[in-house]
């Protein structure tokens, strides 16, 4: 029996943040577009946000600071200048925030950078698992 062959058909729509980060969603009222993708994630007492940032010197191109909610990495990419020439790279200020769970220890942030990797780890207190539960509704008379 054949298999019927499949075909790969281009969305009419793509990814509406492939196409926020294009040239064309540049115009955009709402500001820069300009980001950088992050992961974040609990694990053993720390929560962990990685953010790629190739080609930049941590120590001149990215800053990181936090307050009691909220961290957020500056990063800037300097466009060195040449001859004419094509280029893809995005240049300029990139800043992305991320909020912090209750209880994060700002004293204790570490960061890290390595093969374009920005690695920031923040202790928080472990939290025994939290049971929902149902809360009992009283009439009013």
């Amino acid at each position: 029996m054949a298999v019927p062959a499949r075909r790969t058909v281009p969305s009419r729509f793509p990814d509406l943040l492939d196409w926020l980060e294009s040239p064309w969603g540049s115009w955009l009222p709402f500001g820069s577009t300009h980001t950088f993708r992050v992961e974040d994630y609990l694990e053993n007492g720390k929560y962990l946000i990685k953010a790629e940032l190739p080609g930049l010197d941590p120590e001149k191109d990215i800053e990181v600071t936090a307050d009691a909610s909220t961290l957020t990495i500056h990063a800037e990419r300097r466009e060195e200048s040449k001859e004419a020439h094509h280029s893809e790279f995005r240049y300029g200020a990139l800043t992305r925030s991320v909020g912090l769970p209750p209880g994060a220890d700002l004293g204790k942030i570490t960061a890290k950078y390595d093969q374009g990797i920005l690695e920031v780890s923040i202790p928080v207190p472990e939290q025994g698992e939290q049971k929902g539960r149902r809360i009992t509704v009283q009439g009013g008379g």
